[in-house]
């Protein structure tokens, strides 16, 4: 497979195997053409110092990772999944040599993986020097790696076992993706509190949990109706054991789905429409003008700070070089304000002295600046 090179491709396309094997690269349209316009509106900003590295990947790595944070309804998630392939693919191929698993291949991990690429992008900052990359080959195995742990441990559990193991968070969590009101959420969590204190301990064998057992039911409808009172709100109702029971049930495969969402593609056809109308089409362009030209001015003035302390520090190196007499005469005049007549009245000189030797070394510094900017910051004087 050969590595890509342009930006477009880079933030567009995606692996694509055959038999557990690499075949190519595959581009998603509308990312491509969304590349194509970010970098044609980039061009046109102009020649600016941060304009020399609009090409490269980190730029566009760091741009779409601000758009990810700011506009969660556009492409930008799209183009970190295409950017982050390769080190999905690497992960992917380690976790299928330490774990031998007829059910799952290569391809398999990296659509688990790739499914992740929000969890890798919350845990990534900027600010503590590892690009995009670097961060994603650690923590894509790490995300595998919880990914079949978690699938081992509910393959293994009926509904309630695994209601019992996931955390409160997780519930929640589950919950609210199902699109339940903060009121049945409570209900849900309470229902499923009342089950934990009454079913006992785990059991070693988690298909031994009781659930058939009438009496048990009634038990834990009895809790959730007296703890309701003091929980919830007046006007909740009590609840059958039937009820609880189905609710627990209800919340288990919430859970499930959670934990485990189906993973679709985006090439995939729109419902009730022919082939060519993909999912992907019906996603909102993204409005990312104000947040490049953001990026592109913070870049700019660092660019210029940098210049700036340089330029001080030259004008620093350049006047230690000069002579004594020449020093003094630049700190009275530049630095205490005074004028050439002050100047000779202190330093016992004619004005003409005074004028001449404050132009030569003016000169000197001047002189010294410019060799200074074509050396280091590569600009040419003005009419070479």
């Amino acid at each position: 497979m050969q590595p890509r090179q342009e930006i477009t491709e880079i933030f567009s396309t995606f692996l694509q195997f055959e038999a557990e094997h690499l075949s190519r690269w595959v581009t998603d349209r509308q990312l491509r053409r969304n590349m194509k316009k970010c970098l044609e509106d980039f061009s046109r900003c102009g020649s600016t110092p941060v304009s020399r590295n609009y090409s490269s990947e980190r730029f566009w790595a760091l741009y779409w990772f601000y758009c990810w944070q700011t506009q969660k309804e556009s492409l930008a998630e799209g183009h970190l999944s295409a950017y982050l392939q390769e080190p999905c693919y690497w992960a992917a191929q380690s976790t299928a040599r330490k774990f031998t698993n007829v059910q799952f291949g290569i391809s398999d991990y990296c659509q688990l993986a790739i499914a992740e690429v929000r969890t890798i992008l919350k845990g990534y900052n900027p600010e503590r020097g590892a690009d995009l990359k670097t961060f994603a080959s650690v923590a894509f195995p790490r995300v595998l790696k919880d990914i079949l742990r978690q699938r081992q441990e509910a393959n293994l559990c009926t509904n309630l076992a695994l209601l019992r193991r996931v955390s409160k968070k997780r519930l929640v969590e589950a919950l609210r993706q199902a699109g339940l009101s903060t009121t049945a959420i409570a209900q849900y969590r309470l229902a499923r509190v009342c089950f934990n204190a009454l079913s006992g301990q785990p059991q070693t064998d988690s298909q031994q949990l009781p659930t058939g057992d009438r009496d048990l039911w009634v038990a834990i409808s009895t809790l959730y109706n007296t703890e309701r009172r003091n929980q919830l709100e007046p006007s909740t109702p009590d609840c059958s054991p039937e009820t609880i029971e189905r609710w627990l049930n209800q919340c288990a495969t919430w859970v499930r789905a959670y934990l485990y969402p189906p993973v679709e593609s985006l090439n995939a056809a729109k419902p009730g429409l022919e082939s060519n109308n993909e999912m992907q089409d019906t996603l909102a362009d993204p409005t990312q003008g104000s947040l490049l030209t953001e990026l592109v001015m913070q870049e700019e003035q660092q660019e210029r700070q940098k210049q700036q302390f340089q330029l001080r520090d030259q004008i620093v190196s350049v006047i230690k070089k000069l002579d004594t007499q020449s020093q003094e005469l630049l700190r009275l005049y530049y630095q205490q304000g005074l004028t050439q007549q002050q100047i000779m009245q202190q330093l016992q000189m004619s004005q003409a002295t005074v004028s001449r030797r404050l132009t030569k070394a003016r000169e000197a510094v001047l002189m010294a600046l410019v060799q200074w900017s074509q050396e280091a910051l590569n600009n040419r004087p003005v009419g070479k």
